[in-house]
């Protein structure tokens, strides 16, 4: 019995040892390879000596379709774009005269090296003319107590060249400009987003382009101050001023209350009283300051442009309608 148990197990190990040497070699593997460490060192120091490499645009990078690209840029802005005219809108001088300069130099005959392209220049002109009129009529009769300095000083900043160049770039306007240069200067960009304006101007109307410019220029003010815009020197005169003009008893300042006097760190706060009324209080680290910026907070209720006033309506009403449709008119 104990004889019969002991040639089955022997049996049995046999087994287990063929079934062992019949069954594959496993090997290590490293989850990186051995030259790995050397080469992402060496790299690191190339990148560390050269710097990084220089920007490619879009169109030097793989599937890119220019023209897919021009008719996408319409379709998501939901405007009805010439395609010719939008891609005149995006050809500047400069990427037409350094293209010009390149065929030359290949000693090629100056009729095969022509080049077929009609710059940005004139719609650039038009779309320029375009915006400052639509923005200050639309200052005008958004603010109508704003004297005629404030109005042309928030045009200014709307079409100034940062607002306008970080609109065009979120925009996708930057990718599609074909400059001389790369990244595209802001120059460069701003006027290619007036071109822009000019298409479309010239595509859809004046109307489009006046809902065009409100969507993504006005609603730049939002969040905006109005001295952070127009610096006034004096501020109390500038009151003054306005309120002689309305027949206005002029403002008397009162200090209102004050705070740590006699510490580094003073605090007053001045109010402008005309008669009983109060036009505003400010405050500030000197009484001088405080009553500027007191005139500052009155200037701001005078002419309708005060922390506390109703946000603007952007939404395309009938009443902005007739306001945008006068500003378009009255060119």
């Amino acid at each position: 019995m104990a004889a019969g148990m002991l040639n089955r197990g022997v049996l049995t190990f046999r087994l287990q040892c063929q079934l062992v040497s019949r069954s594959p070699s496993l090997t290590q593997v490293r989850e990186k390879k051995r030259w790995m460490r050397a080469y992402t060192f060496i790299m690191a120091k190339k990148l560390q000596l050269e710097g990084p490499p220089p920007p490619k645009p879009r169109w030097q990078q793989p599937n890119w379709d220019y023209h897919s690209e021009v008719q996408a840029f319409s379709s998501r802005l939901h405007e009805n774009f010439s395609l010719e005219l939008l891609k005149t809108a995006f050809v500047n001088p400069c990427y037409v005269q350094a293209e010009q300069e390149r065929r030359k130099q290949l000693d090629v005959d100056s009729e095969t090296t022509a080049l077929v392209l009609k710059d940005n220049l004139q719609l650039s002109k038009k779309g320029e003319g375009l915006t400052k009129s639509i923005l200050t009529d639309w200052c005008r009769a958004s603010f109508p107590s704003l004297p005629h300095e404030g109005v042309e000083c928030i045009v200014g900043h709307l079409s100034s060249l940062s607002v306008v160049t970080y609109v065009a770039r979120n925009l996708g306007i930057e990718d599609l400009t074909m400059s001389a240069e790369f990244p595209v200067p802001d120059e460069v960009l701003n006027s290619t987003f007036m071109a822009v304006i000019g298409a479309l101007e010239e595509s859809s109307g004046a109307e489009r382009a006046a809902f065009f410019l409100r969507d993504f220029l006005l609603t730049q003010l939002i969040g905006k101050d109005l001295f952070d815009m127009w610096t006034v020197v004096n501020p109390m005169g500038l009151l003054v001023e306005e309120l002689t003009k309305r027949n206005i008893p002029l403002p008397e300042p009162r200090l209102i209350r004050s705070a740590g006097a006699s510490t580094v760190l003073p605090l007053y706060f001045v109010g402008l009283y005309s008669g009983t009324k109060l036009l505003g209080q400010g405050p500030g680290e000197t009484l001088v300051g405080a009553e500027e910026e007191a005139a500052r907070v009155a200037l701001r209720k005078l002419y309708g442009f005060a922390e506390n006033r109703r946000p603007f309506d952007f939404s395309p009403q009938q009443q902005h309608q007739r306001t945008l449709l006068q500003s378009v008119s009255s060119n």
